[in-house]
């Protein structure tokens, strides 16, 4: 009995995961921190991620960070208005501000308000710690700890830099999507490795066009990042790459429906 309701549990999370990832937007535009810029709102904010919501963007890109006493935060810097986020507590940086009011979100805090919608993913960047790899790999380990206990995997994506902060994830969810960022690996080391895919700068894939393709041929997906000219969104959408991440969604969103219609 006790094994026919275990797999009776794990049949309907794969069913609710597959139901809710079949809602998700299909198309290529990843909001770079949020979609920020044509309103001013503060880059990573609650903000930015309602507005990439709004715009249709298929995902919204933030990023994550490990407090003094172990706490997930969402900035891109590695300090919150002069504040040392690796040095400082959660409630420290609790006395900063956003010029919008927002105090810096805890990413608990963002998973959850980004689940509240099944329209657009939330792609997790796990920031390099400056305090070492212990840090970054225990970053990691909490990272998907916090995706694990929200059930919030069908919505999450990550992103890294760090090479093995990126393994220590698919060590630890192999059915995780994680992409590595930082454009020194090939595509067959990255499909060896148990990527999903490959997000490198765009000047990555303008010095080596045939990884493109490399990647194609080995099943992994490709994001760009960042793209913010027409002429650079047309070339990759002409090379097929799944996703391109960008300041400027509404523009590319605007590029793909021009495509789209001729």
């Amino acid at each position: 009995m006790k094994t026919a309701s275990r797999f009776l549990l794990t049949l309907t999370a794969c069913v609710m995961f597959n139901a809710c990832s079949a809602q998700f937007i299909q198309n290529q535009v990843i909001a770079h921190r949020g979609a920020w810029k044509v309103e001013e709102l503060p880059q990573n904010s609650i903000a930015s991620l309602h507005r990439a919501i709004e715009l249709g963007c298929a995902g919204t890109e933030f990023d994550v960070h490990l407090t003094k006493d172990d706490v997930l935060v969402v900035n891109h810097d590695h300090d919150f208005y002069g504040m040392d986020i690796a040095t400082s507590t959660y409630a420290e940086l609790l006395t900063k501000k956003h010029p919008n009011g927002e105090s810096i979100p805890t990413a608990e805090a963002y998973l959850r308000e980004g689940m509240k919608q099944k329209k657009t993913k939330l792609i997790y960047e796990l920031k390099t710690s400056k305090l070492g790899k212990e840090r970054t790999l225990y970053s990691a380990d909490l990272s998907v700890q916090l995706v694990k206990k929200l059930g919030a995997d069908a919505w999450v994506e990550y992103i890294l830099f760090d090479y093995d902060g990126a393994k220590r994830v698919i060590e630890l969810d192999p059915e995780a999507k994680v992409y590595y960022l930082n454009g020194d690996v090939a595509p067959a080391q990255a499909k060896q490795d148990g990527f999903y895919g490959l997000d490198y700068n765009l000047n990555v894939f303008k010095k080596n066009p045939h990884w493109i393709k490399e990647a194609h041929d080995l099943g992994l997906v490709v994001n760009v990042w960042t793209v913010n000219t027409e002429a650079d969104m047309n070339s990759f959408l002409n090379q097929n790459v799944e996703f391109i991440t960008t300041d400027q969604p509404a523009l590319l969103l605007d590029i793909i429906g021009r495509r789209q219609n001729k």
